[in-house]
């Protein structure tokens, strides 16, 4: 039986939401046992959900890395999307009740209302402008709260265009010291909650389809568009153009160690960097917290909310960490964020 606690969960996340990803923080995180866990709770409050993916998912088995994996049961009355070569897979009863304009793969897809509840392989469109629209045509069918299981990648499914918030998966996959575990999803949860820029000279220079693609120099009103497509392996040349007037640098693309390695320190207390969003940085919780204590700094145009945070105790190779430990120094970490064991349903 779930706790008081827990039962709440969905209806708060219902009263902010309308479209949620789950993301998970590796492979084996428990994304999928958490899309169930909100499937279930669901189930049992009557709320018509929409299901969706970033691509192939519902299989028994991982296709990466072979280990066994929850598989997807909806209720009848869930709006589900579908490509055309899954559509006779799936075990529960599917009502067509759309030929959309997407497709994947694995053929075009359908929009499908479950008419008798079953086990699912679901799949959706990758692009992230498809997804918001295909949401759209869901709630408009009936869907009261759309769920994205981000199958493909991790990152991307993250990415404030795709949905309104993201439940964050996370758990002993990530290493076998718990405080590990813990800091890796605080560090993620701080990158997701970067601040947003203000200045709206550099917004609007940014949005600008001509500028956008390239690092941009910022000195008060002034820009400079460098003849660089990305920051990637250009720390000297970014260094060497950073002058005293310099107060803002856009990197399109990813920001790694090798767009920062080559720029003096002293620079880090006088530029902000500015990035589109959260998941294009690939820089560990270590070096990160290196490079804050050097002054380093990052705005972003749209950050991303994270609705709660699900844990899963157990690792594929064994071990495992108990419980409500891990609850309680998740809780420790993340503030008001609700934590939730979704095997023990402890929140």
């Amino acid at each position: 039986m779930r706790n008081e606690n827990v039962m709440g969960l969905l209806d708060k996340l219902q009263d902010k939401y309308k479209t949620l990803s789950i993301v998970g923080m590796s492979k084996n995180a428990g994304k999928t046992t958490a899309l169930n866990y909100i499937i279930e709770e669901a189930m049992d409050e009557g709320m018509i959900l929409g299901i969706t993916s970033t691509g192939r998912d519902g299989e028994t088995v991982d296709l990466v890395t072979g280990t066994e994996k929850p598989r997807v049961f909806l209720d009848t009355g869930t709006i589900v999307s579908i490509p055309k070569q899954l559509y006779e897979l799936a075990e529960a009863g599917l009502e067509i009740l759309k030929m959309s304009k997407y497709s994947t793969a694995l053929g075009q897809l359908l929009l499908c209302r479950v008419v008798e509840s079953g086990y699912v392989q679901i799949a959706g469109p990758v692009s992230t402008v498809e997804h918001r629209e295909m949401c759209k045509e869901m709630l408009s069918l009936g869907a009261e709260l759309i769920l994205i299981d981000g199958a493909i990648d991790r990152k991307s499914i993250a990415a404030p265009e795709t949905s309104d918030a993201i439940i964050l998966s996370t758990g002993a996959v990530l290493s076998r010291s718990l405080n590990r575990v813990v800091d890796e999803t605080a560090h993620t949860l701080e990158l997701y909650s970067l601040p947003i820029i203000e200045n709206q000279f550099i917004r609007e220079t940014i949005e600008d389809k001509n500028k956008k693609e390239n690092v941009l120099i910022f000195s008060g009103n002034k820009v400079k568009k460098l003849d660089l497509k990305t920051g990637l392996g250009a720390s000297r040349i970014i260094d060497s153009v950073i002058n005293a007037e310099t107060d803002h640098i856009y990197i399109p693309g990813a920001l790694t160690d090798s767009v920062v390695a080559d720029i003096h320190p002293k620079k880090f207390k006088q530029v902000k960097f500015v990035l589109k969003d959260p998941t294009k940085i690939f820089i560990d919780s270590i070096k990160w917290g290196q490079l804050k204590k050097q002054g380093f700094c990052v705005e972003v145009l749209q950050n991303i909310k994270v609705a709660a945070i699900t844990v899963n105790p157990y690792a594929p190779l064994g071990y495992s960490f108990e419980h409500k430990a891990l609850v309680d120094a998740m809780k420790a970490a993340v503030g008001d964020i609700p934590v939730v064991d979704v095997k023990y349903n402890a929140c």
